[in-house]
């Protein structure tokens, strides 16, 4: 019943039977009534919670998520019966963005993933900025390795130091502590496979390194420690509030 490349998908119509079930969100328990089948259709992880023997024999037609939040859960909704998703008017707007993304992740959707990943990554391209080191840190906090968001966001930041004079205090703070971000920063940086007529050999002495202008180890002025503290999230924090 999943989608895939090789067969079309099958359209909205055929998915609007009148089996319907009940999906409690939230410690509220909002209760979202979807169709069945286009719910079971697109999502592997419903599929195996409602079609499964033992639940076909009990004859439950409900499931409770209690610690999602209602808004990224309306937004997969949406997606669902539209195959859509809202652009985000401002930055505030990506985080429940991001929680939809852990949400397609959970449910086993890989086309809603996908569609997830390209509208944070237009928001940030079309608005010529890059991802805040909260956002990076919270997609660490939520995603293992190998994961197309956390990858799409550790690339943008990747070009963003590079490209920098210097490195901001927060980052410089953040990169100190988390060594799996500062890796994969390396990493992306390699993919970009530089010719190395490119890149400064510091073994060439004829060669200006650049530490006249910045030093080796420039970091931004005009931030405090305190406001270090107050942006730095542990990468390793377990999930807590995405829109922030």
């Amino acid at each position: 019943m999943s989608t895939s490349s090789e067969q079309p998908e099958k359209p909205l119509h055929e998915l609007l039977t009148t089996s319907l079930v009940d999906i409690y969100v939230g410690m509220e328990n909002t209760d979202w009534t979807i169709h069945e089948k286009l719910l079971c259709y697109h999502s592997p992880f419903f599929r195996n919670i409602f079609y499964n023997k033992e639940n076909r024999e009990s004859k439950s037609k409900s499931y409770g998520l209690p610690d999602s939040d209602d808004l990224p859960f309306e937004l997969f909704v949406g997606w669902l019966y539209s195959r859509a998703l809202r652009y985000p008017e401002a930055e505030k707007d990506v985080g429940p963005l991001l929680d939809l993304y852990f949400l397609s992740e959970q449910f086993q959707i890989t086309k809603l993933s996908d569609d997830v990943v390209e509208t944070v990554r237009a928001f940030y391209h079309n608005n010529e900025t890059y991802p805040g080191l909260r956002r990076v840190q919270y997609v660490y906090a939520n995603t293992s390795e190998d994961n197309q968001m956390r990858e799409m966001m550790v690339n943008s930041i990747a070009r963003y130091l590079t490209l920098s004079d210097a490195i901001p205090a927060h980052w410089e703070n953040a990169l100190k502590k988390n060594g799996q971000l500062s890796v994969d920063i390396i990493r992306s940086i390699q993919q970009w496979h530089l010719e190395g007529r490119s890149v400064p050999d510091a073994r060439d002495v004829s060669q200006d390194r650049g530490r006249e202008k910045v030093g080796f180890s420039a970091v931004e002025e005009g931030m405090s420690m305190t406001d270090i503290k107050d942006e730095d999230v542990d990468l390793d924090h377990s999930k807590t509030n995405g829109s922030s």
